[in-house]
């Protein structure tokens, strides 16, 4: 377990990621620029000083994620040995921030603008309204860092309202989690209907007990609906 941690710390692979429907291929590649200052101290002291850079096809730079040192959980000692999954987070847990460059959309076909958001854990509500509008039901729901003040978890309402309010929609803003089991590296996969998803570890402690999450973000991709 020791030298899985060492690996995943200092081995940044970046994939030739497979050709997407449309002929676009995208890349990632690291960088050791530090986390935005607009970022809350709080939420900063959290997060790597390194990032993930996500670059078009063109080679410009889309956006830039830093991802949290260390996320914390209550899974008893037979769910870290069976390994663990986005359920053994808690829901509204800072997961990392993201910077992006160009104007773009989330997994819901929803604007974002330029600027920093924050990056936290959001599964999809148990209802009828939401039922079949995506793939998978755990997301990243982003909020702009002005207004995302504390790291703490908070109210799942409280983080959809923030949310919302920070693109200035109806629905927050949302990136899809694809699973990331057996996590060992970190790479960007070109998925069916042009899903691009980076995929890469992130330690945990569970009490005493140190684990690993393999987060599969899409940066590139939206619902069907």
């Amino acid at each position: 377990m020791r030298y899985l941690f060492a690996a995943t710390t200092v081995l940044m692979l970046l994939a030739q990621p497979a050709l997407a429907q449309d002929g676009k291929k995208f890349s990632i590649k690291s960088a050791t620029t530090e986390p935005p200052k607009e970022l809350d101290a709080s939420i900063l002291k959290l997060l790597e000083n390194k990032s993930i850079q996500l670059l078009d096809p063109s080679g410009a730079l889309i956006c830039e994620l830093w991802l949290c040192k260390q996320l914390a959980s209550e899974a008893a000692p037979e769910q870290v040995k069976n390994g663990l999954t986005y359920r053994e987070l808690k829901e509204t847990s800072v997961i990392g921030a993201i910077r992006y460059d160009q104007a773009w959309a989330d997994y819901r076909k929803q604007k974002i603008k330029t600027g920093v958001y924050t990056m936290r854990l959001g599964f999809q509500p148990a209802d009828g309204d939401h039922q079949g509008k995506s793939i998978h039901t755990e997301f990243l729901v982003l909020s702009a860092a002005e207004k995302d003040k504390k790291s703490d978890t908070m109210a799942v309402k409280s983080l959809l309202e923030m949310s919302m309010k920070s693109i200035d929609a109806g629905h927050p803003a949302v990136l899809m989690l694809f699973p990331y089991n057996k996590a060992v590296s970190t790479n960007l996969v070109g998925l069916e209907k042009n899903h691009w998803v980076l995929q890469t570890p992130i330690a945990v402690q569970a009490g005493a007990l140190r684990g690993v999450v393999g987060f599969g973000i899409t940066l590139v991709g939206e619902a069907d609906e």
